[in-house]
């Protein structure tokens, strides 16, 4: 085990008493107890008051809590394909939902887009991929999974951060810390704000004198819009659409970092999924994501699509909140996206890869089975070099490719030896 664990009683998930605690004492390692008092001295030295600090680190207990390290280690995202991803996000009863939530709420969502802009059926999709329409912020206590997360090797710093900033909310608002529920990774509220979004975006928008994105949906939405507002959300944009590629599509040229105009897309051959004209502003700057590769689906997305990233940087979410909101508005009926075999492999598989490419020195991947961003990136550069259309997504014929692959010749097929007719 490469990471160390442990917090006080007196932060763990919201939920578990300080009797129930008790029973499941353990003595804290010395290291634990130093590392603590250290943590205590630098939020003080950044700020923090005596009083909080000493109401929200009073017991004196230990107990050991390693959940969310081991789901901030195995992040949903990046373990499903997209389309298992999508299905799984948006399904028929969230769909129905959504509708209903944008239909009851639109005296409200009107206000925020005059306001800030940003079209009422994109909040309600963050809403209900956030936290499902407000059913569930999530089982932990904010302070005791920032606390877990920060005392943890992979990400102490971000975690520490965090960790400083849901501090300074109880420090200014003055909120009980043991109703600061929310995710395994400190994010609070209807949507799930990260205490350092708190600080930044957050409004009270009901004008009540306090800031409450866990009670009050008039804040929690307001705040999701104007942190999308500040990001340069563009109110005239859709997020993206699904499209068909050329025949002769280079792969090379997608990616969501390889913009070019709607009008240069169009003139390479891109339509629409049903293979019609594109109906975008040709001036419009986008970019061509596969996130299953050749053999998947395709989409040409805006930049609208890269600030749904700011707020989650995976491309699945971000093509399950723009699929949502297009669902909510039009009034298509659900369908689930189909998954093509081809797309599908192993962990293991992907692990190979990323030793491979780990071992040719061309990058540093972390060797952890999910095709992230930068592994896809690595994939691509490898792909161009086997001679296969350079996509960013493994198949079983980048595994052969690998499998062969000759340090003294690449990715080549050897020439068999020439053999001499031998006269009779």
């Amino acid at each position: 085990m490469n990471f160390r664990y442990g917090l006080y009683c007196g932060v763990v998930a919201l939920g578990m008493s300080a009797s129930a605690c008790a029973n499941v004492t353990t003595l804290a390692p010395p290291e634990y107890i130093s590392w603590l008092d250290e943590l205590k001295n630098d939020m003080q030295n950044r700020g923090i008051s005596p009083q909080t600090i000493e109401t929200v680190f009073a017991q004196d207990y230990y107990h050991p809590a390693p959940e969310v390290v081991k789901i901030d280690r195995k992040q949903i995202e990046f373990a499903l394909t997209s389309t298992d991803y999508l299905n799984r996000v948006v399904n028929k009863r969230r769909v129905e939902r959504g509708r209903k939530h944008y239909q009851a709420l639109q005296p409200l969502l009107q206000r925020l887009e005059q306001k800030y802009g940003v079209p009422g059926q994109y909040l309600i999709a963050f809403w209900g991929i956030e936290t499902n329409f407000g059913q569930n912020f999530g089982g932990y206590n904010t302070i005791a999974a920032l606390t877990m997360l920060s005392y943890d090797t992979r990400r102490p710093v971000f975690f520490r951060n965090q960790l400083y900033e849901a501090l300074k909310i109880i420090d200014t608002w003055h909120i009980d810390y043991t109703r600061m529920q929310g995710s395994w990774a400190g994010a609070m509220g209807h949507f799930q704000f990260m205490p350092s979004t708190f600080n930044a975006y957050a409004v009270d928008f009901n004008q009540d004198g306090q800031i409450d994105i866990w009670h009050s949906f008039e804040d929690a939405a307001a705040s999701a819009a104007n942190y999308l507002a500040s990001i340069g959300w563009n109110k005239d944009q859709p997020w993206g659409i699904e499209v068909s590629l050329p025949w002769n599509f280079d792969f090379a040229q997608s990616g969501r970092n390889h913009f070019q105009t709607v009008k240069q897309w169009k003139k390479l051959g891109l339509k629409t999924k049903d293979n019609r004209e594109i109906k975008l502003d040709r001036h419009w700057r986008a970019a061509v994501i596969t996130p299953e590769g050749k053999k998947g689906r395709a989409y040409l997305v805006l930049d609208n699509f890269r600030k749904i990233m700011q707020w989650n940087r995976s491309e699945n979410y971000a093509l399950a909140v723009g699929t949502l909101a297009d669902y909510i508005v039009t009034g298509q009926n659900w369908r689930p996206a189909a998954q093509n075999p081809a797309t599908r492999l192993k962990t293991d598989d992907i692990l190979q890869i990323q030793s491979f490419i780990n071992k040719l020195g061309w990058f540093k991947l972390n060797e952890d089975g999910q095709l992230g961003s930068q592994t896809r990136e690595a994939v691509k550069q490898v792909q161009k070099a086997a001679k296969l259309p350079a996509d960013g997504y493994p198949d079983y014929q980048l595994l052969q490719k690998i499998r062969r692959y000759n340090p003294e010749i690449g990715f080549a097929v050897p020439v068999p030896e020439r053999k001499l007719h031998k006269p009779n």
